[in-house]
């Protein structure tokens, strides 16, 4: 079962590290893994995306509460969040036909196209990860340069945050 854990760790270098560190030890996997500044420049934000049942789970929760860099922690998981993520994606685009079905097919999807060049187009896709895996299985006969895509980015929905 796929879960979005949110943590404020301190933004000091070597806190990343021992955040990974302490998944590799355990043999877990991390999915996708952000991390940025938050208001407070003494403190960044992780969301981590793993999978596991409830014991696990659990196990890495309590395991991630005893480092020393964590302030807080929430499994996003366990109530109503948003998730979303970006995803690039460069195609080809030779002709005007496959130029006038990317943007018909971008439109549709509400991505963006941010690049243009004689060959190929760029798209910028945000949403959560089944539109950006679906608008991926529509592009079967579109030839895909390359797609980066950032992992999910979470946050409670209404009063429920993570501050300190």
């Amino acid at each position: 079962m796929k879960r979005v854990i949110s943590l404020l760790l301190e933004h000091e270098p070597g806190a990343l590290a021992r955040v990974a560190g302490l998944f590799t030890a355990r043999g877990y996997n991390i999915e996708s893994l952000t991390v940025a500044p938050t208001e407070d420049p003494s403190l960044a934000r992780m969301t981590i995306v793993t999978t596991g049942s409830d014991a696990i789970i659990e196990q890495i929760t309590k395991q991630l509460n005893k480092l020393v860099d964590v302030v807080k922690l929430r499994s996003l998981s366990d109530g109503r969040y948003l998730g979303r993520e970006l995803m690039l994606v460069k195609v080809e685009a030779n002709t005007a036909d496959q130029r006038n079905d990317m943007q018909r097919l971008v439109s549709i999807f509400r991505g963006r196209i941010i690049d243009v060049t004689d060959a190929t187009y760029t798209i910028e896709m945000t949403g959560h990860s089944d539109k950006a895996d679906a608008f991926l299985l529509a592009l079967n006969d579109v030839e895909l340069i390359e797609v980066v895509r950032s992992g999910i980015l979470g946050i409670g929905r209404g009063k429920q945050t993570l501050r300190v």
